[in-house]
Formats: C-alpha cells, sequence, structure tokens
C-alpha cells in the first residue's frame, strides 16, 4: 500500500511573515479571551466519579468518530419526519417505525431504523448561521465565523478545528497522530472549507486529512519502506531527516521550512510502526466486512475510522460527501453527491444519498456494538444545518424538481455509544420542523461534549502562539444525552 498526504495547494502556499503571524496571533488571542470573559455557566448533569463532581461521560470515551454530512442534511427527510404536516411540508417520503418505540425515521433509513437501539436522537438542534463554509467552521470548531453566513476560505487567523485543539493539549499517545480527517477536505462546492485546519494553532497542528480510501494510495505517497530496504539505508534516511533539523534551524525565519520539517516527523513517524501503517491497510477486512460498510467512499471511510479507532486515534472525523454539492458537476455519480439540495431533493435523497448513509452509519454502529467498541467510543452524526420547512423550487439552482433552502432554526443530529442513552430522544421541534420546541442544543454544545466525553475539562483554556489564553469550547456538555442511563 503506498500513502500520501492530501492538502489544498492553495493554502498551503500562503506563506505569513513571523511578525504577521504575531499580529494574527494577538488579534486571535483578543477574539477569543473575550469570548471567554463571556462564557455562562450552565447547570448539567452531574455524576460522582471517583469521589469528584464531574459532569455525566466525563472521560467515558477512548475516542470520538464524527461523521459530517456537509451541505446541509434535511432533518425532515432524515431523523424528524413530520408525517401529518400539511402538503407541501411533509416532503414525498414515508415514515417507519424505529427499535425505539414510538419514534419514526425516513422510510429510506430502514437499516438505520434497526440501529435506533442503539443511540440518541438530538432534535432541537440550532443556531443562526446560514451558509456552508461558515456553519461548517461552526461544526468542527465549536466557534461562530466572524463573518457569519459567509464562504470565505481558510485563513491562518483562523478558530482550530477541535482535532487541532486535541493535538494542542493532549500528546499523542500510541498513534502519531490524536486527530484524523478521512475523505477529506470538505469543499464547498469545490474549494476547502475553513474549520478544518489549524487556524492560528498553526499548520503543524492540522489533523491528518486523508483523500478517497477507495483508491490504492490512500497517504503519504512513496514514503512507505520498501522490503528490501534495509535497516541501514532506513538509518540513513533519519541521518539525513536530522541533517534537515540543522538546516531548518539555521534558516529559523522561514516558517513554511518549519512546518514542512514538523509534518515530514509526523510522516516518519508514522511510517516506523508497522501497526500504524497497517491500521490504514482495508485489505486486512474480510470481503463480508468491507461489502457491509459499502465499496464506495464514505462507506470504506467509515470502516477506516473504525480501524483508526482500534488502533487508539483519539478522534476520527469522516466527511461523508467531499463536496456539499458535487452533483452540479458530477451530475449521477452518486459519490460526488452531497447534501446542498437546494432542488431535487427527493430524487438525490432516495437514489443517491439515503442508500449509502443508510448502510455505512448502520454499519459502523453495529460493527463497533458487536467488537464491544461502542461502550468506549463516542460517535456523532451530524450536518452543518438542516433544510427549509417548505418544499419549494430554487431557479438559481440547478435541477429539475423542487427542493428546500438552508435551515439552521433547527435541525437534528445522532449520537451513541461512550455512555450515550440507547434508544433515547432528546428535544423536539415544532409540527413542521421548523423550530425547536425545547431547550436549542448548539454546535459550542456538541464540542464541549466531545472534549468531557475524551476526559478533557471543557471549561479549561489553551494558550495561543503568544500565550494568551483560549477556552477549549464554550458550550456545555450535553448533560440530556445520558438521562437515561
Amino acid at each position: 500500500m503506498s500513502l500520501r498526504f492530501v492538502s489544498d495547494q492553495s493554502f498551503n502556499s500562503v506563506r505569513v511573515s513571523r511578525r504577521e503571524w504575531l499580529r494574527i496571533g494577538t488579534l486571535a488571542g483578543l477574539g477569543f479571551g473575550a469570548a471567554a470573559a463571556n462564557i455562562v455557566s450552565h447547570a448539567v448533569g452531574k455524576e460522582t466519579v471517583a469521589g469528584a463532581e464531574t459532569p455525566i461521560g466525563f472521560g467515558r470515551a477512548k475516542s470520538v468518530i464524527v461523521l459530517l454530512a456537509s451541505g446541509g442534511q434535511s432533518q425532515l427527510e432524515t431523523w424528524d419526519p413530520k408525517p401529518n404536516a400539511p402538503d407541501g411540508i411533509r416532503g414525498e417520503f414515508s415514515s417507519i417505525a424505529t427499535s425505539i418505540p414510538g419514534v419514526r425515521f425516513c422510510e429510506h433509513m430502514p437499516r438505520i431504523a434497526q440501529a435506533a437501539n442503539l443511540m440518541t436522537i438530538v432534535r432541537s438542534m440550532s443556531h443562526d448561521d446560514l451558509d456552508h463554509g461558515s456553519a461548517i467552521y461552526l461544526s468542527l470548531t465549536g466557534q461562530f465565523h466572524p463573518r457569519k453566513s459567509s464562504n470565505f476560505p481558510p485563513r491562518p487567523e483562523d478558530a482550530p478545528a477541535l482535532g487541532a485543539i486535541l493535538q494542542r493539549i493532549r500528546s499523542p499517545g500510541q498513534f502519531p497522530y490524536s486527530a484524523i480527517q478521512l475523505n477529506g477536505p470538505v469543499l464547498i462546492p469545490d474549494a476547502p472549507s475553513p474549520g478544518q485546519y489549524g487556524g492560528f494553532l498553526g499548520r503543524k497542528y492540522d489533523p491528518l486529512t486523508i483523500g478517497d480510501v477507495t483508491q490504492p494510495s490512500i497517504i503519504l505517497d512513496g514514503l512507505e519502506p520498501l522490503p528490501e530496504l534495509p535497516t541501514m539505508r532506513q538509518s540513513a534516511r533519519t541521518s539525513l531527516l536530522e541533517a534537515f533539523d540543522r538546516m531548518r534551524k539555521q534558516a529559523d525565519s522561514d516558517r513554511s521550512m518549519r512546518v514542512m520539517n514538523d509534518l515530514y516527523k509526523q510522516a516518519h513517524s508514522l511510517l516506523e510502526s508497522p501497526r500504524c501503517r497497517q491500521a490504514f491497510d482495508l485489505s486486512k477486512e474480510s470481503n463480508a466486512v468491507r461489502d457491509r460498510y459499502g465499496r464506495f467512499r464514505s462507506g470504506q471511510a467509515c470502516l477506516l475510522a473504525r480501524r483508526l479507532v482500534e488502533a487508539s486515534v483519539p478522534l476520527v472525523t469522516v466527511f461523508l460527501n467531499e463536496s456539499i454539492r458535487g452533483q452540479d458537476t458530477a451530475f449521477g455519480q452518486t459519490d460526488a453527491y452531497g447534501w446542498d439540495t437546494h432542488n431535487d431533493i427527493f430524487d438525490s435523497m432516495k437514489n443517491h444519498l439515503l442508500p449509502r448513509f443508510d448502510i455505512s452509519v448502520s454499519a459502523l454502529l453495529e460493527d463497533l456494538n458487536q467488537r464491544g467498541l461502542l461502550d468506549s467510543t463516542l460517535v456523532i452524526c451530524m450536518g452543518e444545518f438542516g433544510r427549509a420547512p417548505r418544499v419549494a423550487p430554487e431557479p438559481n439552482f440547478a435541477g429539475f424538481s423542487p427542493g428546500r433552502k438552508h435551515w439552521a432554526a433547527v435541525y437534528s443530529i445522532a449520537m451513541a455509544g461512550a455512555g450515550v442513552a440507547r434508544g433515547h430522544v432528546v428535544g423536539s421541534s415544532d409540527r413542521i420542523g421548523g423550530y425547536p420546541e425545547t431547550t436549542p442544543i448548539s454546535p459550542g454544545d456538541v464540542a464541549a461534549t466531545i472534549f468531557s466525553s475524551l476526559g478533557i475539562d471543557h471549561s479549561k483554556h489553551f494558550t495561543d502562539a503568544t500565550g494568551r489564553p483560549i477556552p477549549i469550547a464554550t458550550g456545555k456538555p450535553i448533560g440530556e444525552l445520558y438521562s437515561a442511563t
């Protein structure tokens, strides 16, 4: 198996002076310092762990898997159908019973419906950001973009992704990376979204991003040691790396060289460990298992996520679709489709999006459960927002039939594992799926839950390049997730 890095060349080519990096760090620190000063203490569920009062679910996860359905997955055609809503709102699909008594999902999610007793559905997610780039940024960082409802490219002053924060505050354990992103980078629709990089922490803290895992070469192309490579030659490579390190110190003013050196060291650490390399080798899985996950990009990425959890990677993010709206340029090619269904929503979801979503997500949950991994793995399936209640054509978008607009006022996500209640529902939306009927839950709360589940106090701080304290998360752990346990 050959391995290669995947990255956005236009973003990588940005070079910033030391003075500019200090200015950016200062501005970022000031912005986040203000956020820290305004953190409000929330009452959340508590339990006693080792004699100390701790948020429920704290430290229950060894790993977290985030499944991002980017593009704005419709809550009405997935987790929160409204079969009794008026015509023009309820949509074309029927609903089906799930393994949770009284809870119904979309008819095109039969496998997930059967696995529903493994998860909790959150039906009161809400925020007010209405464009993909800034809303994905919110989902992946837990922080609002400085320009809400925008599609800015990634910038050095961005907030770091949750995975970048994790790599900043926790040293890698058995695996040389604390955070890995699969089937990425996520595109909006053909350029990388902000929020999935190290931001003001620097490229050194970028999560390792892997592209199409169905290809024979998935990361670090050309760096895997050949079987015939003698130990002496491998040692020579290490000596060469040390020589480059000395050269780096002589050219310390060139930040891009320092970043490349850090990335190369991480790659070298990965290659030195056969156990790490083998974690990426999907050929180790049986044909039956690979078929169950689906022989397509999102399915095999979910399978690789399970293998990385077994290799002790703390945070794995799977982009279930590479682009929010790839169908515009690859109509009919299912792997290209994203959840941005302004038009053709029912055809796109029935024939392209939901069948693969149903196969892969159910396979991951069932596989983790059967292997005894679900109790120590938090799984979160979410989009950046939902879709509007009313079905209507949008003339500014391609398509032949009506769809739904962006909608962030209410949407749904699913969570499972690591102490999360099984067969449970948190929150509710109104009769047309337009607004929350119960207390809204934010992406910042999801971020706080992720860190808390990993045993990290979300109220603590880390420091930026200038030493300024930055809050790990500004939301609160979702205590209701554990209320039925």
